[in-house]
């Protein structure tokens, strides 16, 4: 008879009141402890909504991280920011896993203790953390012994439940991938390198070897019909579109029994299995309830929610979507547990076309990275050029190229022409245009709308449309194209304010103010109808649709490149207390025009100064 996990304390076992008596996430880096009680605490007052919960993968120890492996911290933590920026409660998870055969045998290349190996290749990935900003709240670790019995408490309700059972396996097992792949999955081919004959898997052409072995199975087959009706009411499970469906294809051609242990003799090096010491714990079981036990599992009875789960979004590279879109879901499925509500699978960054990876070095150190180029600069040209649905190419050159044309000549260039303008007053464009902060009227705005030129009243529209753009992207989970919308807007408007040329009709006042004769006044009254006055309010509606398009973006590139994002929001002088969400809207802000850093002359102070290293 399969059982249910007991639903009150006084029903449970006695391994499982122990388990929940020793649990609770300790494994919160110290830095990071004042953050998470600070996000616990606004989610833990009367009633409270669930935080919102991110997450990269776990990142595998058996070697340095890549660009790629900073990639998926930076999508992850831009995702967090946004939430952050429009006020919900957020937890970041992120973390190393630390079991496995690559471990083992890493390991024992590096004539070291697998733990001392583990130790060292955990604090390179927080370096790495700390050194991007990420907004980490738990760094979890695999080795952690709280990790460790939730592993095993969740391997004992598979088995009561009965979706484990003893049986003899045989398949093509690739040892870096760390899973057995059925016979469609695989093919033979000539290894370039070598001229070797060799086996490897379709999917990431890693090496496989055929393997016999008695071990447990996970009854994954169970679940096809679960999982394609799933798949078929959450038709967003998986972004991008073209891998969800993917995975429905796999369910449904070809969904076998799960192998999840490995005989001791050939795995030593991982979670044993609770009711038999012979066997250890398939490594992607372990790895993937991460998620589960660093929110707090096994949970309390009415306080799931407290820590955030289920996750909002799982952040994961495109190689590793089976494992989180077939395997998670199933797992869950068995333990009676929520689905996380969507599952983030980005391609891949490469290096000479060629997709980068540990086991061949074709990488590039992000430590050299950030030295080279700087962390805003990493940040942007990542989410800005790196690819959701298809890969894209890394390129020094490229980066330089980048950071010349949109963000120097972009955002900084109209940051220079709009804050260190001669002959207009960026306050008193506000104060002109600006709506009263206290009644803000999300219809027109009848002194900017009213714009003479077609162009500015179409630049008007562009502007206001701009935040729910970019949100409808955020909410698409395709940040690299709410990044680029927000680019494209400041393009827009540095090719506007070219246009608009306010410097000239500064210069032609100047010239009517000179004019003691009153000449030139007449003359621009016959011949285009206008008064200094006139003049006047064309200069201010334009530095003001030019200063609001900075303040915009400056709000959301928050989420993007915080450290510069903040520099060019006290250059434009806007409060503290007005950076958040509700005050992106056009017109909202009033109060904002005189600058609280100074903005210095020439390349002194400049949002964008040139490179260090300019290749």
């Amino acid at each position: 008879m399969r059982r249910t996990i007991p639903s009150t304390l006084s029903s449970l076992t006695p391994l499982q009141s122990l388990i929940l008596r020793r649990w609770r996430p300790q494994w919160i880096c110290s830095g990071c402890q004042n953050t998470y009680n600070r996000t616990l605490a606004a989610t833990t007052q009367a009633k409270p909504t669930k935080p919102y919960y991110i997450t990269t993968p776990i990142f595998y120890v058996n070697a340095a991280p890549h660009v790629g492996h900073m990639y998926t911290m930076l999508l992850t933590d831009v995702l967090k920011r946004w939430q952050i920026l429009k006020s919900r409660p957020s937890i970041l998870l992120t973390g190393t896993d630390e079991h496995g055969m690559k471990i083992q045998q890493a390991a024992l290349k590096a004539n070291v203790a697998p733990k001392e190996f583990c130790d060292r290749g955990a604090e390179v990935f927080k370096d790495l953390a700390k050194r991007i900003g990420i907004s980490d709240d738990i760094f979890i670790r695999t080795t952690n012994q709280r990790h460790k019995e939730g592993v095993e408490y969740a391997w004992q309700m598979l088995q009561e439940k009965g979706w484990i059972y003893e049986s003899k396996h045989e398949g093509w097992y690739s040892v870096s991938d760390e899973t057995f792949y059925p016979a469609p999955q695989v093919q033979l081919i000539v290894e370039p390198a070598t001229g070797r004959k060799i086996m490897v898997s379709i999917e990431t052409g890693k090496e496989v070897e055929w393997t016999s072995e008695r071990n447990y199975h996970f009854r994954l087959s169970a679940f096809r019909e679960k999982l394609l009706a799933f798949y078929e009411e959450n038709p967003s499970f998986v972004v991008p579109k073209a891998r969800m469906e993917d995975v429905v294809k796999q369910v449904t051609t070809s969904l076998s029994d799960l192998s999840i242990s490995r005989p001791v003799e050939r795995l030593d090096w991982g979670i044993r299995v609770p009711t038999d010491p012979s066997q250890t714990i398939y490594v992607w079981l372990d790895a993937l309830l991460n998620y589960a036990t660093a929110s707090g599992y096994p949970f309390t009875p009415g306080s799931e929610s407290t820590n955030g789960w289920p996750a909002d979004v799982h952040v994961v590279g495109k190689d590793i979507v089976r494992f989180h879109c077939i395997y998670w879901p199933a797992f869950l499925m068995a333990l009676d547990l929520p689905l996380p509500k969507q599952i983030l699978t980005h391609a891949h960054w490469t290096l000479g076309r060629q997709k980068m990876a540990k086991s061949t070095g074709n990488v590039v150190n992000p430590f050299w990275a950030l030295d080279r180029f700087g962390l805003d600069v990493m940040r942007w040209y990542l989410v800005h050029e790196g690819g959701i649905a298809d890969d894209a190419d890394y390129d020094n050159r490229f980066i330089v190229e980048k950071y010349k044309k949109n963000l120097q000549g972009g955002l900084g260039n109209l940051t220079s022409r709009i804050m260190r303008g001669k002959g207009w007053d960026v306050r008193r464009a506000v104060r002109q245009y600006a709506h009263d902060s206290g009644a803000v009227d999300e219809g027109t705005f009848p002194a900017i709308s009213d714009e003479e030129s077609k162009e500015g009243r179409r630049m008007y529209g562009r502007l206001r449309a701009l935040p729910g753009q970019v949100d409808r992207h955020m909410r698409d989970l395709h940040p690299n194209r709410a990044l680029q919308a927000v680019m494209k807007g400041v393009a827009d408007m540095n090719g506007y304010l070219q246009q608009a040329s306010p410097w000239t009709t500064v210069t032609r006042l100047q010239g009517v103010a000179a004019d003691t004769t009153g000449e030139q006044i007449q003359t621009l009254l016959k011949d285009e109808g206008k008064t200094p006055e006139d003049l006047e309010s064309e200069i201010d509606r334009t530095v003001y649709m030019a200063a609001e398009t900075l303040r915009l973006s400056g709000l959301m590139l928050q989420a993007f490149i915080p450290d510069s994002a903040a520099r060019l929001l006290d250059m434009l002088g806007v409060a503290n207390n007005r950076r958040s969400w509700e005050w992106c809207v056009v017109g909202r802000d009033d109060s904002y025009g005189d600058p609280a850093v100074p903005l210095g002359k020439g390349e002194e102070g400049v949002l964008f100064p040139r490179l260090v290293s300019e290749f």
